[in-house]
């Protein structure tokens, strides 16, 4: 099957297998596992912090920033397409009974103004704004990704008024190569971060969440609360080192393989809103009556797996287990009307 779910599908590559069968390993919980440890120290150091936490997934480490972030009855501020908010079951109420101020920014990407305009005044009965979370690239924004200087101008907004900023940057690598921005260069720009191993790097489980000393220290006491303390972790965190070495710069050929389909769509009476593609995730509208229903059965009968985004939305993603023969089996399935 020609999988394009989501780049959560990829298998670890044999060099990826390699590295985790050869990982020494020991016990995380009472940090002795030295490449969970390394995995951290390379995280940390790679966005210019001084501290980091693997974790399971990379909801749990946006919770865990929330919760670490925030006090109950306050509130966090974020664009209406947030992971934060579309996909991860309100576990900002539930872990840290705190609301959430949604702004409609441009495919998931906000302005400083906008931020600012959202801080609430402080009056008794009013959640407190505390903190800010944006997501680099946004998934539902189509892998739109933020420009530094949105990053900086929100940044200035949070010093001025108080308030943290946190990046989902659960594919930031997929914006990085593509900016040609450094991560210390955003690093820098944030309070905390939350990276993904298991999404276009490729690793099976995983991912980090970055930011200062004290942070990462109760940060490391709510995973636990969370359920979220691994052992022998090193396995897995073997596998993110490798991925962090290896399939970064590849990241541009899942971009180029979304580009390849969105022109051939392109091409489609029966396709229309294409989102800009600016990285490896493909969002686009079936003109009616065409439904996603049977679109999607028609192309698993030729062997390919794709997603419902929408009443009349489908998501396309790409990744390092799609090849170009792939990308060129999906094209002719599409110019024959599937």
């Amino acid at each position: 099957m020609i999988n394009l779910l989501s780049d959560t599908t990829t298998k670890p590559t044999p060099g990826m297998l390699k590295a985790m069968w050869a990982a020494e390993v020991g016990d995380d919980v009472f940090r002795e596992d030295p490449t969970v440890n390394a995995l951290e120290a390379k995280c940390a150091a790679l966005f210019g912090h001084e501290s980091a936490l693997f974790c399971p997934s990379g909801t749990m480490a946006n919770q865990i920033a929330l919760k670490v972030h925030t006090r109950p009855l306050d509130e966090v501020i974020c664009d209406e397409m947030s992971h934060i908010y579309q996909y991860e079951v309100g576990g900002y109420a539930f872990h840290s009974g705190i609301a959430v101020n949604l702004l409609k920014g441009e495919n998931g990407i906000l302005q400083a103004e906008m931020v600012e305009a959202a801080i609430r005044p402080k009056q008794d009965w009013l959640p407190r704004s505390t903190l800010v979370v944006i997501e680099n690239t946004c998934n539902k924004g189509g892998g739109s990704i933020y420009p530094l200087e949105h990053i900086q101008g929100i940044r200035r907004v949070c010093q001025q008024r108080g308030l943290a900023l946190h990046l989902d940057g659960a594919r930031i690598f997929n914006a990085l190569v593509e900016t040609g921005d450094t991560p210390i260069t955003i690093g820098k720009e944030v309070d905390s971060l939350s990276i993904c191993l298991s999404k276009g790097l490729g690793a099976p489980v995983g991912s980090v969440l970055i930011g200062n000393q004290s942070f990462i220290a109760e940060a490391r006491r709510v995973r636990k609360a969370m359920g979220g303390g691994m052992r022998q972790a090193g396995y897995l965190a073997a596998a993110g080192i490798y991925a962090l070495d290896n399939h970064v710069e590849r990241l541009r050929e899942d971009h180029a393989h979304a580009r390849q389909i969105a022109d051939a769509l392109a091409q489609l009476p029966w396709v229309t809103n294409i989102r800009p593609v600016q990285t490896n995730i493909l969002i686009f509208d079936l003109v009616q009556p065409k439904t996603p229903a049977v679109f999607l059965e028609s192309l698993k009968q030729k062997g390919i797996i794709a997603s419902a985004f929408g009443p009349q939305t489908i998501r396309f993603v790409t990744h390092l287990d799609i090849s170009q023969a792939m990308i060129e089996q999906v094209i002719k399935c599409m110019m024959y009307d599937v």
